[in-house]
């Protein structure tokens, strides 16, 4: 089979790490399967998509590297649906329905007090030419139900193992809204069999839907694609994540300095059985995709986690890499520059700090002038940190935190940071010298 999968985000808002997450499953299984990623706008909803959201969907998925083959918008695909729903009006499958929301509403409550289940009665189905033509009279404009068979629907989930769902125990779903709109599940099931998906990799929130666009498959004379349906997202303290996810866009982590494959790396190995640990590229978690490794517990979601992954990435990124991206922060010092101050990054742009450090000027922390008078006299013209450090507990007696803090105050302005032995060389003997001294340089 040629594997071909689809991420379909509608354009109505940003993307957050709950829906990348199905991005990020699917690109990784395409690419180590060797199949082909589809960009699937779900724009039907033509008052609330808009452009910008769409492109910065586009922006985002890009900035990740999760690179896609085709992209299409359902906003353009309007008569391929109509097509469809000929098929299934013909085949008695779609029906109008006139009951207004409040209608529905009673006859559920009225269920429940007779302790039935409460699902549509299909009292549609039983009216009569005249009263249909009534109800048009008054004003009435239909929406369209999908009449299910009434059975068991089995699929063996390429995550979950083993799946069934009764459609008896389900109200026929609305596919057609009274306005004419498509809601979700018709374009879906009429797009993944037009554009040849193989297999639809989603959230478990999805398994109950399953069985109904199974069916609708089948009545559109089509083999369903492989499911697989993956557990959600919820927050360290176990908690659902949803209501935080506005604060979790990939547009806000990326602005805040999050390195794109830290983002992806966190994303791939929630809930699953790896250890949590940056990839050295989207590559290489690609190859070692396997659904086997997913598993049906809650995925804990912790920023922590993400941080330490960021900085993961940064204290082993190579200068080659770096460079392009340091000399456009103007902080771009030279290979030993950056080998000495990467360790001590949280975020890339943390780089100009220490690039200030070394440049100056740097206001020093001067709180033992008799000490720093002494440490000056002793610093060494090779600029030799360990051989000064032991000139100057020699002569003074400090030593720990007494004798390396007021030396690093001094030089830096700062309490901690990358290894002195390798700074001090950077800063230079003149302006260590003026630091020292007390001097601003």
């Amino acid at each position: 089979m040629t594997v071909k999968v689809r991420f379909a985000p509608s354009p109505t808002g940003r993307l957050h790490v709950g829906n990348i997450r199905a991005a990020v499953v699917n690109w990784l299984f395409a690419r180590g399967q060797g199949g082909a990623f589809v960009l699937r706008i779900d724009d039907t909803d033509l008052d609330r998509s808009t452009k910008a959201y769409e492109e910065g969907i586009e922006a985002d998925l890009a900035w990740l590297g999760l690179t896609w083959d085709e992209k299409h918008n359902q906003s353009t695909r309007f008569e391929v649906y109509h097509r469809a729903v000929d098929v299934l009006r013909a085949q008695g499958r779609l029906y109008p329905a006139y009951e207004t929301q409040e209608e529905l509403d009673r006859r559920r409550k009225v269920q429940l007090s007779r302790g039935q289940p409460p699902i549509y009665d299909r009292a549609a189905l039983r009216l009569t030419d005249e009263e249909r033509a009534k109800l048009e009279a008054e004003g009435r404009k239909p929406h369209w139900r999908f009449r299910l068979d009434g059975k068991r629907i089995a699929w063996n989930d390429l995550i979950r193992g083993e799946c069934e769902v009764d459609t008896a125990s389900m109200s026929d779903p609305v596919l057609i809204r009274e306005d004419g709109a498509y809601l979700y599940t018709l374009p879906s099931v009429v797009d993944d069999i037009d554009l040849g998906i193989s297999h639809v990799i989603r959230g478990e929130d999805h398994v109950t839907n399953t069985g109904v666009q199974i069916e609708v498959f089948e009545a559109l004379g089509a083999a369903a694609p492989a499911f697989a349906h993956f557990s959600l997202l919820v927050g360290a303290d176990g908690e659902a994540l949803s209501k935080r996810l506005g604060s979790l866009s990939i547009s806000d982590l990326r602005d805040r300095g999050y390195e794109p494959l830290a983002i992806t790396s966190h994303i791939a190995k929630l809930g699953t059985s790896e250890a949590l640990e940056a990839a050295p590229s989207l590559e290489a978690l690609a190859e070692g995709f396997d659904f086997t490794k997913m598993g049906r517990s809650p995925a804990r979601y912790d920023p922590a986690d993400l941080a330490r992954l960021n900085a993961a990435i940064l204290h082993a990124m190579p200068y080659e890499t770096a460079r392009p991206r340091l000399q456009a922060l103007d902080a771009d010092l030279g290979e030993a520059f950056w080998i000495a101050v990467r360790a001590n990054l949280a975020f890339f742009a943390d780089v100009r700090e220490w690039a200030q450090v070394v440049r100056g000027p740097v206001t020093p922390i001067v709180e033992d002038r008799v000490f720093l008078d002494t440490a000056r006299e002793l610093l060494p013209e090779n600029l030799d940190w360990h051989a000064w450090a032991d000139a100057v507990k020699a002569a003074t007696g400090a030593k720990g935190r007494a004798l390396f803090m007021p030396l690093r105050q001094a030089l830096t302005g700062k309490d901690h940071g990358p290894d002195m032995g390798s700074l001090l060389g950077l800063i230079g003997r003149e302006k260590a010298l003026r630091r020292l001294a007390g001097e601003v340089a």
